[in-house]
């Protein structure tokens, strides 16, 4: 069988373009050169022997280098009447709306979708075939265009196509004509038969095929969308905790994703978007409610298991304490986590004791442990072993404290002393997978989507972080620089990625957890996108973020500093620099004593750290015991004040990065002029120009092999710090970004939905942020000016966010070109004054500022009595709808 593969495609001089073919699904292609013959057309001939092929075209340079290449991949089948095939081709860009909109959502939107079989005769000269994913499920994609075999432009004799997979539109014609084919497609109401729509723009053209013999086939890419075509939806953000219904045992669980379901049918939001999940079970403290610090990142947290909806009953003389224990969470404005979780586990545990011999029995169970035995086996000897030993922290267990698999496997037998306890966990895992599962399915079968949320870091006690130490830096702690929500910056103490490590394997590690979140998940929300492209990092010597640096960077070689005539000395700039008046203006008449006990003096005034205190992490060791008060914190702060950090990359190479926010640091006010200038020259330099090539680079590295495994709408948490190199990487790889107003990019106030392009999600806060009821009292004169200029409104700002004015703020969300408007629950309920929280400070889920914080937000009202407000319901219903969000 012979293919003809024609791509038009400008280059450069040097430039040459190939095409990568993967036969039988092989991981490996094989390449072909294309040849140039003119006007930017290129052109391969290929004996090929089956009957679907899979490849990409790839740009080199005149060394073979691959300097551009398609993310997704062409696929098509040969009709077995033809031995020869002229294919037509486009470069496939990632971001065309078949490669991000062709997903989970679209297959959840149409799952009673039937493939219609396309009949390709001997008689027809050409295919078309175009990729467009329409989610409406009575519009129906056709073809016009100059000839008589396709209506002559007439509407009312449109070629009909057939969608013979999902988003995938063919049909065949026999074309007489011999000379150029002009044509657009359209959208026909498949209802009334009407064509409603022609695409804008210029009309697409194709070559007669004379050849009888031959089938042409026009393989095009991306149907010409107008705005209010595109998919549009709305949704409500609720962390699983947060939910509040009749089952509940003093948190949100698993099942009642139903009743939130129903709520979200009602009133027209298809998305549910939900907080991580995973098993954050480290000391079954308060601590463990922080849900980005999971101990697995496949384990679900038992926290969101139904007790009474296990697969066996409780026995009845427990009913009635269960019953009461319940009745008492339940009766919290606010999750008692200790007591949430300590409560669970007693009744799991009985239940587990009281039908173990069925459980150990049962096959189903077996085979949930054969398929998830990867990940299963040793998260549940971590979890064994951390009760055990009271701690997760291996490094302090008594034995298995490095991961050996074979030595972790016979916790399965049944005859080691741990087996028991290893099932307990395994069937916890088993039966939150089955009610996550139930509710899940339940949700697709309204036509809901859900979207889940990946953490970007790991737990520095994890599973993963015990099992596999090659893949992380365990010696650094990942975090963020000063943002709008603290000055200090943020330490999450987890530990960084090996990009190296895991990109040995094509990232292995990526993949699969990419496709354990596809079992439950329709979009997923990645957490601090901005890490695939630079993390910031802190050495373990640190306790505040504020002493991190970007990793991988660009940094400051010792030669620079000399080329830009700093006089640089590594004391003074790398060492806090301390004086009599830095002393006096952090401690006052404490001067003294804290100089005589925590420092060296250099007999000039200035002084030193002793080396017992020369880090915030001894600092922050020692006051666990020895409390000095607030000059504890004073001390660790002034332990910030540097100018640059030092890295020691190798035993003779040292480099140097700008310590962030240096203008605000005393030790900079004491530089003079020159050196100032020079300095913030450098910083501007460091921060703003150098590093964006190289952040480009290696998140284009990584990204595309990692979200190519998955069918999930990936969207990116892109706030903060952002390079000018993430929306460039994010818009070609079709990742939508997150727009929450008061966190703009741009040195504005607050950013305005309507200036919303179509790949973004906005919303009017975050899980970070306060609520908007709680943003309207933090400035009184930016809210002020928010009422003036945002809302349009006259007069004085009410001292309260009236429901009148969240509701418009809701609105202006809702009505624009953003793919997804979605609002936290808090936001809804505030448009509706009878609904309201009496209490709105209990309403804020997080507060970034404070770490460790506690996560125990829930809704005040039950959502079953959401469901019975029907003119709220509807309202809101009429909201969706007017802003064609299906």
């Amino acid at each position: 069988m012979k293919l003809y593969l024609n791509i038009n495609f400008r280059t450069k001089v040097g430039e040459n373009l190939q095409v990568c073919v993967f036969e039988h699904g092989g991981a490996e292609g094989k390449i072909h050169p294309l040849q140039y013959t003119d006007n930017g057309n290129w052109s391969a001939e290929l004996d090929y022997f089956s009957k679907s092929i899979s490849y990409k075209y790839q740009l080199i340079d005149n060394k073979g280098i691959i300097l551009d290449e398609e993310f997704s991949l062409h696929h098509l089948n040969f009709s077995h009447n033809y031995d020869e095939f002229v294919i037509c081709d486009f470069w496939n860009a990632k971001n065309f709306p078949e490669n991000y909109l062709n997903n989970k959502i679209l297959k959840n939107k149409l799952r009673h979708f039937k493939a219609e079989k396309i009949s390709v005769l001997k008689k027809h000269t050409h295919l078309f075939r175009l990729e467009a994913p329409v989610y409406h499920p009575n519009w129906k994609v056709v073809i016009l265009g100059n000839c008589e075999e396709l209506g002559n432009w007439q509407y009312l004799k449109t070629v009909p196509m057939l969608q013979t997979d999902f988003g995938i539109w063919e049909a065949a014609v026999d074309i007489e004509q011999d000379q150029m084919i002009q044509y657009k497609y359209g959208l026909m109401n498949a209802d009334s038969g009407e064509v409603f729509d022609i695409e804008y723009g210029d009309n697409r053209w194709t070559l007669p095929n004379t050849e009888k013999n031959v089938l042409q086939i026009q393989a095009d890419h991306f149907f010409k969308f107008k705005s209010h075509e595109m998919y549009h939806a709305a949704g409500v953000a609720v962390p699983v905790f947060s939910l509040r219904t009749e089952n509940g045992f003093g948190v949100g669980e698993f099942p009642d994703l139903k009743n939130l379901a129903d709520w979200a049918k009602k009133t027209n939001l298809s998305i549910l978007q939900i907080l991580p999940i995973n098993d954050t079970t480290a000391n079954y403290a308060w601590t463990d409610s922080y849900p980005y610090a999971a101990i697995s990142v496949y384990a679900l947290h038992p926290q969101y298991l139904s007790v009474e909806k296990l697969e066996y009953p409780l026995s009845k003389d427990l009913v009635q304490e269960f019953k009461a224990e319940k009745e008492a969470l339940n009766a919290l404005s606010l999750i008692d986590y200790e007591q949430m979780i300590s409560g669970k586990w007693k009744y799991i545990t009985i239940i587990f004791e009281a039908h173990k011999e069925e459980i150990l029995k049962d096959r189903n169970f077996k085979k949930f442990i054969k398929e998830n035995e990867d990940w299963l086996i040793p998260y549940a000897a971590f979890c064994v072993l951390r009760d055990k030993y009271k701690t997760p922290n291996f490094n302090d267990w008594k034995t298995h404290r490095k991961y050996i698999a074979g030595k972790i496997a016979p916790f399965f037998l049944p005859k080691n002393k741990e087996y028991e306890n290893s099932m307990l966990h395994s069937w916890v895992q088993y039966q939150l997978h089955l009610q996550l599962k139930d509710a899940i399915d339940y949700t697709h079968d309204l036509g809901i989507s859900v979207k889940g949320d990946l953490p970007i870091g790991i737990y520095r006690y994890s599973v993963e972080a015990w099992a596999e130490p090659e893949l992380f830096g365990m010696d650094f702690q990942a975090g963020a620089p000063p943002d709008q929500f603290t000055d200090l910056g943020q330490n999450w103490e987890f530990p960084t990625y090996n990009w190296e490590a895991m990109k040995e394997d094509g990232y292995c590690w990526w993949k699969n957890r990419f496709k354990a979140l596809e079992q439950y998940f329709d979009a997923m929300r990645i957490d601090h996108i901005l890490g695939f492209f630079r993390i910031w990092r802190m050495p373990m010597s640190a306790t505040q973020g504020i002493l991190g640096y970007f990793y991988p960077a660009v940094p400051v070689k010792a030669e620079e500093f000399s080329a830009r005539g700093i006089s640089f000395n590594e004391d003074r700039y790398c060492k806090p620099f301390i004086n009599d008046q830095i002393l006096w203006d952090y401690f006052g008449e404490e001067r003294d004593g804290i100089r005589n006990r925590f420092m060296n003096s250099h007999f000039d005034g200035t002084y030193s750290f002793k080396e017992e205190f020369d880090t915030q992490r001894k600092l922050a060791d020692y006051f666990k015991t020895n409390p000095v008060g607030s000059a504890g914190e004073r001390l660790i702060s002034l332990a910030a004040n540097v100018l640059f950090l030092k890295e020691q990359l190798s035993e003779k190479q040292v480099v140097y990065h700008p310590r962030f926010n240096i203008e605000k640091t005393e030790s900079y006010h004491y530089l003079n002029e020159a050196e100032k200038r020079k300095i913030s020259d450098l910083y501007v330099d460091y921060f703003f120009k150098r590093q964006d090539g190289l952040w480009y680079e290696k998140a284009m590295e990584k990204l595309p092999v990692i979200l190519n495994a998955t069918d999930m709408l990936i969207c990116g948490e892109d706030l903060g710090l952002v390079p000018e190199s993430v929306p460039v990487v994010m818009d070609r790889l079709g990742i939508t970004a997150l727009k929450v107003q008061r966190m703009p990019s741009d040195n504005i106030p607050w950013y305005n939905p309507k200036n919303a392009d179509y790949m973004n999600v906005v919303t009017a806060s975050s899980h970070d942020s306060s609520t908007l009821r709680q943003w309207w009292h933090e400035d009184r004169g930016l809210t002020q000016k928010y009422f003036h200029e945002q809302l349009g409104q006259y007069g004085t700002a009410p001292w309260n966010l009236e429901p009148q004015l969240a509701e418009m703020i809701m609105k202006q969300h809702l009505f624009n070109n953003a793919m997804l408007a979605i609002f936290p629950i808090q936001e809804f309920l505030a448009t509706e004054k009878e609904l309201t929280n009496p209490n709105m400070d209990e309403e804020r889920i997080n507060n970034p500022a404070v770490f460790p914080h506690y996560w125990r937000y829930r809704m005040h009202l039950k959502v079953e009595e959401l469901l019975n407000h029907d003119n709220f319901n509807q309202k809101i219903a009429g909201w969706i709808a007017d802003a064609n969000r299906i």
